[in-house]
């Protein structure tokens, strides 16, 4: 456990960030999963859930939480899904 009082603090900013940032992830995964559904059950609407899906990959990556590398070959694999 932190002594100091700037050490408490420190922790309890930590844990709201982690909140957060596995709140940001959960919603980013979802949208994945979704979309895979989608494509798997052939589903008239797999363009706006890949649309969503490619929104939260991108919102992810602007905050850190994936790389950019990641976000791109992620969103790749998801609109080479879709075409096949």
């Amino acid at each position: 456990m932190p002594v100091t009082k700037s050490a408490i603090a420190r922790m309890k900013t930590n844990e709201i960030a982690n909140e957060r940032r596995a709140t940001q992830l959960s919603k980013e995964r979802t949208a994945v999963k979704k979309f895979k559904k989608a494509v798997q059950d052939k589903a008239d609407n797999a363009e706006e859930l890949l649309r969503a899906a490619s929104s939260a990959i991108d919102r992810a990556c602007s905050k850190g939480l994936i790389k950019k590398n990641k976000a791109s070959r992620d969103k790749s694999r998801l609109s080479a899904m879709l075409n096949k």
